[in-house]
């Protein structure tokens, strides 16, 4: 489906020069003189390379759909991570890299939602938020205010995170997967 290169929104996944690229930033910008364009942060889905492009109004770009399908995350061994279909329980088998930083944050268990192009996986959505123990949790300076005094923490995974001073060691905590921030204490 054609769209205007302005109607781009971030994780839209467009064909750009041969490529899948998925839209992670947008700056729509209205220059006083000339017409307006989308500036856009995009990632290619295949190699992982990053590149700025600019989309003027009168500008279309492809927008492909990609077809989404349930699995659960199995196990990892080394950098391969095995993921089970949950309709078939077919297994497939990933490199790592094709979650970037958000690897640390799999569980076994794991629910996960993997896109396809062609049949073939591009990429592996993680829920947005996981429960993690704090494992160490620095001691609150007196003398902070308590309106934004973060300490630095480091979760079971080895993420580090900035929690509230009254969080502490041995905690559970909901934590924001791609944002790596706290949200809230765990239930």
């Amino acid at each position: 489906m054609k769209i205007s290169g302005v109607d781009i929104r971030p994780g839209n996944i467009i064909e750009y020069e041969g490529g899948l690229w998925r839209a992670v930033k947008i700056q729509h910008t209205q220059p006083g003189k000339g017409g307006a364009y989308m500036q856009v942060e995009m990632k290619n889905l295949i190699d992982g390379r990053k590149t700025n492009v600019r989309f003027r109004s009168a500008e279309t770009v492809e927008r492909v759909r990609l077809d989404t399908k349930d699995f659960q995350f199995l196990f990892r061994d080394g950098d391969q991570l095995t993921f089970m279909d949950k309709d078939t329980y077919d297994q497939i088998t990933l490199s790592a890299d094709m979650l970037g930083d958000e690897v640390a944050f799999l569980q076994d268990g794991m629910d996960v939602v993997l896109e396809l192009y062609d049949e073939r996986p591009i990429s592996v959505q993680l829920p947005d938020t996981i429960e993690a123990t704090i494992v160490e949790a620095d001691a609150v300076v007196k003398g902070q205010t308590a309106s934004s005094s973060y300490k630095p923490a480091v979760l079971d995974n080895g993420v580090r995170v900035m929690v509230p001073p009254h969080i502490a060691s041995g905690t559970r905590i909901v934590v924001d997967v791609y944002e790596k921030t706290y949200v809230r204490r765990a239930d």
